[in-house]
C-alpha cells in the first residue's frame, strides 16, 4: 500500500483490496471513536488501557503502519526515479495494475443491474474530470499541509484514486516527497496528523457504504478506476509517441503487471 501511494495515479486502497484485507481496514479505522480518553482524563489508567484494547485493532495495524512506513522510506526515491528515467514502461505496469483491480472488483458483483451501471458511469465521469485537471501552485504553509494531509488520505484508501495525484494537484506532492527524503519531521507531522483526522472521519462514511450499498460502492469503484486510467495512458502516450516498436514493450510490461495482480487476488482468496 505504502509503495502504491507514493505513486501519482496509483491507490493503495486497490492493493488493500485486491489482498482482502480492504473491508477489514474500514471497519477497524472506523471503530476507533477515541472513547478510551475518557478514563484517562479520570485518572483511569486501566479503564483507559482496556478501551484503547478494545478499540484499537492493534495486530492489523501495528504491521500495516510499519509496512507502509518502510515503503515510504525505502522506495520513495525508488518510485521517482522509474517515473523519471523509465516513464512510460513504469506507467504501463501501473495502467496493468489498475485494468486488474477493476476486473478484481467487477466479479465481485453477483449480478449487474441499471443500479449497478449508473454508479460506475458516475464514478467515471467524476473521476476522468478529476484527473484533468490542472496542478494549482500552492504555498507550502503548516496550515495548507495540515488540509492536504486530510484530503489527499480520503483518497488513498478509495481504491482507483490516488491520493497522491491529488496532492499533485494541490502542488504539495513534489514538496512532501522532498520533506520525506530529508526528514523534515515538523512538516511531516503536521500532514500526518490532517491525515488522521481525515481518514478517521472517511473511513465511517465507507464502512457504512460498505456494509448497506456494498455492490453500487463496487461497482462506482470500477468507474472510479476506468477514469483513473487517463493519468497513466497520458504519459505512455507522451514518453513513446507513435512508434510500435516502442509502444510494444509497454504492452508487455502492462500485461505482466495485469497478471501480477490476478495471480495475487487469488493467492489471496486462496488463503482465506
Amino acid at each position: 500500500m505504502g509503495s502504491a501511494d507514493i505513486v501519482p495515479g496509483v491507490s493503495g486502497g486497490t492493493i488493500a483490496l485486491i489482498t482482502g484485507i480492504y473491508g477489514h481496514l474500514i471497519e477497524a479505522i472506523s471503530n476507533i471513536k477515541f472513547g478510551f480518553l475518557k478514563p484517562l482524563i479520570k485518572g483511569d489508567l486501566k479503564g483507559f488501557w482496556n478501551g484503547l484494547l478494545d478499540e484499537i485493532d492493534f495486530k492489523f495495524f501495528i504491521p500495516l503502519i510499519l509496512g507502509i512506513g518502510v515503503a515510504f522510506l525505502t522506495l520513495a526515491k525508488v518510485v521517482t526515479y522509474c517515473m523519471e528515467v523509465h516513464t512510460a514502461l513504469t506507467f504501463s505496469f501501473f495502467l496493468g495494475l489498475i485494468i486488474a483491480s477493476a476486473v478484481i472488483l467487477f466479479r465481485k458483483i453477483e449480478k449487474i443491474n441499471i443500479k449497478h451501471v449508473i454508479a460506475a458511469i458516475v464514478g467515471l465521469i467524476l473521476t476522468y474530470i478529476f484527473v484533468s485537471l490542472n496542478p494549482i501552485a500552492g504555498d507550502h504553509s503548516l496550515i495548507v499541509l495540515f488540509i492536504s494531509g486530510m484530503i489527499a488520505i480520503c483518497a488513498m484508501i478509495l481504491p482507483g484514486i490516488s491520493g497522491s495525484f491529488l496532492l499533485l494537484l494541490l502542488g504539495q506532492y513534489q514538496y512532501m516527497l522532498t520533506a520525506l527524503h530529508e526528514l523534515h519531521f515538523v512538516e511531516l507531522i503536521v500532514f500526518v496528523v490532517g491525515a488522521v483526522i481525515g481518514i478517521l472521519g472517511f473511513s465511517k462514511i465507507l464502512n457504512y457504504l460498505l456494509k448497506n450499498y456494498e455492490e453500487i460502492t463496487m461497482a462506482f469503484l470500477i468507474g472510479v478506476m476506468l477514469g483513473s486510467l487517463k493519468v497513466p495512458a497520458v504519459q505512455i502516450a507522451g514518453s513513446v509517441g507513435a512508434g510500435l516498436s516502442a509502444l510494444l514493450p509497454c504492452v508487455v510490461v502492462a500485461v505482466i503487471g495485469f497478471i501480477l495482480i490476478i495471480v495475487l487476488e487469488t493467492r489471496f482468496d486462496y488463503m482465506e
